[in-house]
């Protein structure tokens, strides 16, 4: 995020953390071997990376790859900071601001264990989780106001800290640096407001400013205090923080998530898992008409060699021989069981054998019963029938194979439990919960996909009742049967997208926005959106204020009284962006920016942006230093200084004084220079 906004600017890619595991080893490497799951500091993002192997360390047992991926910048970073530059004593005080983010969770957690008093900062929403990690009260106080500065001097009795670990920026760094009247070290993790250790020397008496990267510390250190990490990780010292996880296609999200700090702890991103094809695949209803396709679609499409197919008829299934002899010419080795999923020992005996070959590498629960009843007329037997083949024998996969280290675990569940479908109450009920076993065990970090199937082309034994009474009801109601390679085609789309929950339905749009027939909620949005076209967001709306002629020109044609009122509708316009607004309107023009919700990460996007509209260099700490929209447009209308006087002047001369100006290279600071180097290139688009 800090490299995708800009605040670093040292060639660096996206991405700098990550677990996994060891593919190959180069000379030299001791101490890692291939198939070991690892953390580390990986460079870059996807399914492999090369990195120094001094920069991992061995995962810890029982933890998985997502608290593993979120724990090696912010430790390093906290151990860093304070043991090596803050040079944190026992029975030292110290402040640790946004305690509850990824360096600051770690931060607390060193400082405890290294017997350090500890002050920390968080907003009112998370300061549960400081209290949590063994903060006094006394010693919490808030990063939305600088009232922090007078309550730890009262606590300390003016004595204020020892050491401060920085994450602020602006008049709160300044208030942090008041919190060191005895001097002390102000170590600065933060991008956006870097000081001169010299003039804070001198301003402060007696502290000691440090701003730094982890990289500061060499490969060689950042080894050292890995593996004293390691002993500490070991000996429950220390835990890995809070996680929240988003899937690889869901990663824009995942980065506004973080930039508007609504996380504990940190934000994982997972790379999705690949399917070893030298592994087996298990397949329950396996020889039906949807599990068949699957295998041949597993087989065919994927490169699995090894599939298990799971049924309560086995190789006497119609059509199963068959398709194990197809497969065959396809270079897989494809088995037929008898068996039944919902039976915990059997399904145990199939597991085992199969764990006994070769690892199992995916589960996919296609398996089903349907007995179509309305809610009145379900009974205990009918509720049973459908539950056991559906949950049952999805919570018996659950549990005999959590420790199995899956790549995949695929529920065939139905749109029935999504939208509703009237005449299958115990249907629904039963893939409500394939849908819930997905999501629960995705909160355990585990693999879990629920895919909430709508109606196939091809006829299955759950489908084949239904006669041209209900298939026309079905698509009356919007719902379009499904060709195999629609289907397949939904299959690999769930799995790209990573979602614990997909619906691969095949939807009339033009159906359901037909006006007088009544819709499910569920499908109001969607015959909504297609009835109505589409409204402008906020992005677009931005985008289409800012025409080929330019800010500075637009500003120019207009009278002084006007000009401030278009630079705060390009204020107001970037930020509803950068808020996630509808409307430029939603932001008051004397609203401060905190109080909005802009923090360190949005302020530097609202820089960003504002920069590339007006042309200006713009500073980090912009929005910190001028604390509401219309202060800052009049701010950036100082930044244009006399360009409206050159506005009526013949086009000849109006050159000839930018050539002038320009070459008194002495008289032009390096803002300057930079917003000329931007309008000139505007420019000559413009005469080409």
């Amino acid at each position: 995020v800090v490299a995708g906004l800009g605040m670093v600017s040292d060639g660096r890619v996206l991405g700098g953390e990550g677990s996994g595991v060891v593919l190959e080893i180069g000379p030299g490497v001791d101490g890692l071997s291939v198939g070991q799951s690892v953390m580390g500091l990986v460079p870059g993002w996807g399914p492999a990376g090369i990195v120094d192997g001094r920069l991992l360390a061995p995962v810890p047992q029982g933890w998985s790859f997502q608290q593993a991926a979120a724990v090696s910048v912010g430790f390093l970073t906290a151990f860093y900071a304070l043991r090596d530059l803050g040079r944190a004593r026992p029975g030292q005080r110290v402040l640790i601001h946004a305690g509850t983010g990824g360096v600051g969770t770690a931060a607390v957690q060193l400082a405890k264990a290294w017997g350090l008093e500890v002050f920390a900062t968080a907003s009112p929403a998370k300061q549960h989780a400081l209290r949590a990690a063994g903060v006094a009260e006394s010693h919490i106080a808030s990063t939305r106001d600088l009232a922090f500065c007078e309550r730890f001097l009262a606590v300390t009795g003016g004595e204020g800290m020892d050491v401060v670990v920085n994450a602020l920026a602006g008049e709160f760094t300044d208030a942090s640096l008041r919190l060191l009247p005895r001097g002390g070290r102000f170590v600065e993790m933060g991008k956006t407001d870097i000081r001169d250790a010299a003039e804070v020397a001198e301003a402060y008496p007696g502290v000691v400013y440090q701003a730094f990267d982890l990289m500061d510390a060499g490969v060689p250190r950042i080894a050292e205090m890995f593996a004293e990490l390691g002993v500490m990780f070991a000996a429950g010292t220390l835990v890995p923080p809070p996680v929240t996880c988003f899937e690889l296609s869901q990663a824009v999200a995942a980065l506004r998530y973080l930039q508007a700090a609504r996380h504990l702890g940190k934000v994982v991103v997972n790379v999705p898992a690949e399917w070893d094809p030298r592994g087996t695949v298990l397949v329950t209803g396996g020889t039906g008409t949807l599990g068949g396709e699957l295998a041949r679609h597993l087989v065919n499409v994927r490169g699995m060699r090894h599939v298990v197919l799971l049924s309560r008829r086995g190789p006497a299934a119609p059509g199963a021989a068959r398709m194990v002899a197809e497969l065959a010419q396809s270079g897989a080795s494809v088995r037929v069981q008898a068996g039944d999923a919902a039976d915990r020992d059997g399904l145990a005996s199939v597991l085992a054998r199969i764990a006994a070959e070769r690892p199992l590498t995916a589960v996919v629960h296609a398996a089903g019963v349907i007995d179509d009843a309305t809610v009145e007329s379900l009974t205990p037997r009918r509720i049973a029938t459908v539950m056991a083949a559906k949950a049952d024998a999805a919570w018996n996969l659950h549990e005999l194979t959590e420790d199995a280290g899956l790549a995949g675990f695929v529920l065939y569940s139905s749109a029935a439990a999504v939208v509703g479908n009237p005449g299958q109450a115990g249907y629904a009920a039963a893939n409500a919960f394939l849908d819930a076993l997905a999501a629960y065990r995705r909160d355990r970090h585990l693999p879990g996909q629920s895919l909430a199937w709508g109606l196939w082309e091809q006829t299955s034994e759950m489908t084949g009742h239904l006669n041209g009474t209900g298939m026309s009801r079905l698509r009356r109601g919007g719902i379009q049967p499904m060709t195999t390679e629609q289907g397949m085609a939904l299959f690999e789309a769930a799995a790209a997208l990573g979602t614990p929950l997909a619906v691969p339905v095949l939807l009339d749009l033009t159906a359901l926005a037909r006006p007088g027939r009544p819709l499910l909620p569920l499908l109001r949005g969607l015959a909504s959106a297609a009835a109505a076209p589409a409204r402008p967001t906020a992005a677009a709306a931005a985008a289409a204020d800012t025409s080929a002629v330019s800010l500075a020109a637009r500003l120019a044609e207009l009278s002084p009284a006007d000009r401030e009122q278009e630079i705060l509708e390009v204020i107001r316009a970037a930020a509803s962006v950068v808020l996630g607004h509808t409307r430029p309107g939603d932001i008051d023009a004397q609203r401060p920016f905190r109080d909005m919700g802009i923090d360190s990460l949005t302020a530097l996007e609202l820089r960003n942006r504002l920069s590339t509209e007006t042309g200006l260099t713009l500073p980090a700490t912009l929005v910190f230093d001028y604390r509401a929209p219309d202060e800052l447009a009049r701010f950036l209308l100082e930044e244009f200084g006399d360009v409206w006087a050159l506005n009526d002047e013949d086009l000849v001369e109006q050159l000839a004084k930018l050539e002038t100006a320009l070459a008194k290279d002495g008289d032009l600071d390096e803002q300057l220079r930079g917003y000329a180097r931007t309008r000139l290139q505007a420019l000559l688009e413009l005469v080409r």
